[in-house]
């Protein structure tokens, strides 16, 4: 992977698929923060706004599907980054 100077992060961010599932120090990060009662609605809002809404409609416009999916994905990715920190 490329080194980006700007954000010492990236390997975390976007980790070699050979990598062990074991909680990362950015998956407890993750758990931290999402594990706060505001931490917790702001999840529970951003389910509500992707998770939760259809990606597309028929007859719109295909882009748009992959698009929400793409707001779906980041969604995934936190709620399965906490539960990997949640079994350490």
């Amino acid at each position: 992977m490329e080194n980006n100077q700007n954000n010492q992060l990236d390997d975390d961010l976007w980790p070699e698929v050979t990598e062990d599932p074991q909680a990362s120090q950015m998956d407890m990060l993750y758990a931290t923060v999402f594990n706060t009662p505001d931490g917790l609605k702001v999840l529970k809002h951003l389910a509500s706004t992707t998770l939760d809404q259809p990606c597309w409609y028929p007859g719109g416009d295909a882009s748009q599907g992959y698009f929400r999916e793409g707001q779906n994905s980041l969604i995934r990715q936190i709620n399965s980054r906490i539960r990997r920190a949640k079994d350490v």
